[in-house]
């Protein structure tokens, strides 16, 4: 939601209290003000601390604080005891700047200032609920529009993925292969034929969902290189190095193949040692993938990505891992490194 939107409503609520009050004010024969002296009676007096001071601390200690520090996190007991803390000490604090004018004209006792007291805190607690409820309609609502944009993107990642991934020299050059295998090795070309056929299935009808098993999308990522090291006659072409395991972790579908893939388009040349590096990392906290790729330089440099760009890929990290995700892309010499780190934790 704008900010500005925001702004609006919290105006409006404050103008339509005001206005309650002036109703209330206006209503009561022994108390009502000269028009013409409202405004002081209502700013410039004692009624300020009464009637303003513990709504404005309360709604705002709800909203600022126990919104987003309890309630969102679902400590529900703690909330609690801390929505009460702040009443308390919302109407404290009125309470207590109240009684100086009101001790000075002599018309406040004890019974008296305790009383209201408990009436103020009562009335901060009230205000805290209402800016807890505010808050909660405007995290709501941007939350919709979130899920909308990230649906939009989703749809558009999904046939920029099919464009990208669905290479049409990479299944080519493939299929050669396996062709070639099936007159000297029937069983390892019906091995890769096999692994051509799940990462098609995997790509076209598994990866519909905002979340897929860690497990499936490394099994993806394995296939992937497995049909790629066919194609190179360097051994060492690739080097794969998986630590921990991916046990119930899920994950974004296909996003760390974009990486992959860039790194093989740029490392096609090369023909002795390692080209292409990739490790991935997982641990209770985090995901974490690293991908090195060494290349020859000829004249201008390829597009960094290829076709996701890197305005998608980065606009998608934000979308399903915002505030959780560390991406650091590093070109020096000949080696392109990407390094990415995704925290399994959700605030």
């Amino acid at each position: 939601m704008r900010r500005s939107v925001i702004v609006l409503l919290h105006t409006c609520y404050w103008l339509l209290y005001l206005l309650l009050i002036t109703t209330i004010l206006l209503a009561l024969p022994k108390t009502r003000p000269p028009l013409e002296h409202l405004a002081q009676v209502l700013f410039f007096s004692p009624f300020a601390a009464f009637a303003l001071l513990p709504g404005v601390l309360g709604f705002y200690s709800y909203y600022l604080v126990l919104f987003d520090r309890w309630l969102m996190r679902k400590r529900l007991l703690a909330c609690v005891v801390w929505g009460i803390l702040f009443a308390l000490v919302a109407g404290g604090i009125a309470t207590f700047l109240l009684s100086f004018p009101l001790n000075a004209l002599g018309q406040l006792r004890f019974p008296q200032s305790f009383f209201m007291g408990i009436f103020l805190c009562m009335l901060a607690g009230i205000h805290g609920i209402i800016g807890l409820v505010l808050k909660g309609f405007i995290r709501w609502y941007g939350d919709i529009r979130i899920k909308e944009e990230l649906q939009r993107r989703h749809h558009e990642t999904e046939l920029a993925l099919i464009k990208s991934q669905i290479n049409p020299h990479f299944l080519f050059n493939t299929i050669n292969n396996i062709d070639v295998l099936i007159g000297k090795d029937p069983v390892k070309a019906s091995l890769f034929l096999n692994q051509l056929s799940g990462i098609m299935r995997y790509m076209l009808y598994e990866t519909r969902t905002e979340k897929v098993p860690l497990a499936k999308e490394l099994d993806y990522i394995e296939a992937y290189l497995d049909l790629q090291r066919i194609r190179s006659a360097n051994r060492d072409f690739v080097q794969y190095n998986l630590q921990g395991d991916p046990g119930n972790h899920m994950i974004a579908p296909m996003l760390l193949i974009a990486y992959i893939e860039n790194a093989f388009k740029h490392a096609a040349g090369k023909r002795e040692g390692p080209a292409v590096q990739i490790s991935v990392g997982i641990s209770a906290e985090r995901i974490e993938f690293r991908c090195d790729n060494y290349y020859q330089r000829n004249g201008v440099r390829d597009e960094v990505y290829s076709g996701l760009g890197n305005e998608l890929l980065q606009r998608r990290l934000e979308l399903l891992y915002p505030g959780r995700h560390r991406l650091s892309l590093s070109d020096q010499s000949d080696l392109y490194s990407v390094q990415l780190i995704l925290d399994n934790h959700e605030d």
